[in-house]
């Protein structure tokens, strides 16, 4: 459930149409027109189309989708890189969409940081220069600007590294160089697009666990964008799935496997490993009992895979789920099994869509 007093980002009624004409364009996608219905009648492409999404302060936010879903055009929206056609963009209470030129520069160097599938680091720079650059622009001294990159560098695992040239870094080694950089701004949002997309699948794991790592200290709001269910899985704490610009599903991700709303989150989710990816914590009974027939404790935040080795495929174990010294549940092994069988969509009428 959303706390609405944690709401660092607010997206409200966003609409983007590429083309000529987007406002007349738009009168015709709010009386119904389709995205593949507006471009062969009208000749313009529908990128965006009502999203509404809360981002709360301290989360990780994942949109995500396959290409042309819409969410790059997303996330570009949140910094007015691109604007859009009729919505509200509200942050930390004010709508960005009103800033004149000072504020939103404001923005982006004070307020949000981004980083790039392509790393987008200066090829002349050195790593410590490029990763207190963000302090550079907003004219702080060399020294102050190397203080806090050198801090970060250190911190992502690049200590040594100061004096080298993006090119004598490894695609990983880069994109470490990115994340400090972003964490240097000290900004309250972090924008990551496709980040690690262009990573080598062990190496973009690391990263995957570098940026939890961080993230369990410094509590950023983080937007995360991806195709890659697994990568969205494994960092959401609030889930977004765009198909051709329109939200299908959103909520926790435990939540989205357990009851997809759609036929299209149904084969997203189709050949996921349930058992490696669920929680106990979703599949348990909420109860401060004692329960009977208690095999052991497990924590709320294993997944089902561990509790299967535990219990031995015995399903008529029980065990007590634990949460910070604290029973917060009992997992009953049928319920457990019963987890593992994906279920048909729920009722369209139920659609997270908003």
């Amino acid at each position: 459930m959303t706390d609405q007093n944690n709401i660092k980002v607010s997206i409200r009624n966003l609409f983007k149409i590429f083309g000529t004409d987007p406002a007349a364009a738009l009168t015709h996608v709010r009386a119904g027109l389709g995205k593949p219905e507006l471009l062969e009648q009208h000749g313009h492409v529908l990128g965006l189309q009502n999203i509404n999404v809360d981002m709360q302060a301290g989360e990780i936010t994942v949109i995500m989708g396959l290409s042309g879903s819409g969410k790059s055009t997303l996330i570009r929206h949140l910094n007015r890189l691109i604007e859009p056609t009729a919505g509200e963009i509200i942050v930390n209470g004010e709508d960005v969409l009103a800033y004149d030129a000072t504020k939103l520069d404001a923005l982006r160097q004070n307020t949000m940081s981004m980083v790039f599938q392509k790393f987008a680091l200066f090829p002349h720079r050195t790593v410590l220069e490029n990763a207190g650059m963000a302090r550079r622009v907003r004219g702080e001294s060399g020294k102050a600007a190397d203080k806090e990159g050198q801090k970060w560098l250190e911190r992502v695992g690049l200590a040594g590294y100061e004096e080298h040239y993006p090119n004598q870094l490894s695609g990983g080694m880069q994109q470490r160089v990115g994340i400090a950089r972003a964490l240097a701004s000290d900004s309250e949002i972090m924008l990551m697009d496709e980040a690690f997309s262009a990573l080598d699948p062990l190496i973009r794991t690391d990263m995957q666990d570098l940026l939890l790592e961080l993230q369990r200290e410094l509590h950023k709001t983080i937007v995360f964008i991806t195709h890659d269910l697994d990568e969205a899985l494994k960092l959401a704490d609030h889930l977004v799935i765009l198909k051709d610009g329109a939200i299908v599903q959103q909520g926790e991700p435990q939540e989205i496997l357990l009851q997809p709303n759609d036929p299209y989150i149904m084969d997203f989710i189709a050949d996921i490993n349930r058992a490696r990816v669920l929680r106990v914590r979703s599949v348990m009974e909420v109860t401060t009992d004692p329960g009977t027939n208690i095999a052991g404790d497990v924590d709320a935040n294993s997944n089902l895979e561990r509790v299967i080795a535990m219990s031995e495929g015995d399903t008529n174990l029980n065990y007590r789920v634990m949460e910070n010294g604290q029973q917060v549940g009992l997992l009953h092994m049928r319920d457990l099994v019963r987890a593992l069988v994906p279920v048909e969509a729920s009722d369209p009428a139920r659609r997270m869509a908003s």
